[in-house]
């Protein structure tokens, strides 16, 4: 397969990662509006939903990241920070938001709550994995790519980008 080919495969799936991310997060967001909703409130399905949603996107982005890297350029130390920083990312919001269903949750007594809901801890759990995300994503992105050192190469030795020594 050539290299052209591959990259157009990669491509088309980046965007149906994208869209079915995008259409799932939607429903899951909007069921009370469409009609959808199978219990009051924010439900289970609905919260699986969203962090399918949330896998696709950030396959997506994983994959849009990728193409704009050289082809046979190395992944830095800093790129797999971003890419475990991610994962670490959408394992937590997988923890934070099916937590009260595998038992480590606030409302998972059955004599005081009516079933599992989501609360302000949980979304707070989500909203930190998202940063976790994002965050991964930016390390990912900013890594080095055409470059033969890293972009926060003046971390490391005091000197900007311009190669100038800093005061």
């Amino acid at each position: 397969m050539s290299k052209e080919k591959a990259t157009q495969i990669r491509s088309i799936t980046a965007w149906m990662l994208f869209i079915a991310g995008l259409l799932l997060g939607g429903i899951a967001l909007l069921a009370d509006l469409l009609g959808l909703d199978f219990t009051p409130g924010f439900g289970m399905v609905q919260m699986l939903q969203l962090l399918l949603a949330l896998t696709s996107l950030t396959l997506s982005g994983f994959i849009f990241l990728r193409e704009q890297r050289p082809a046979n350029a190395p992944r830095s130390l800093q790129a797999d920070i971003g890419v475990r920083l991610a994962a670490t990312g959408l394992v937590f919001c997988y923890v934070s938001g099916l937590s009260d269903l595998i038992g480590i949750g606030t409302h998972v007594a059955a004599n005081e709550f009516e079933r599992p809901f989501v609360g302000p801890l949980q979304l707070g759990g989500i909203a930190l994995g998202i940063i976790s995300i994002l965050g991964g994503m930016l390390l990912y992105h900013t890594s080095r790519g055409f470059r033969q050192s890293s972009s926060m190469e003046f971390l490391v030795n005091g000197q900007e980008e311009t190669g100038k020594k800093s005061d």
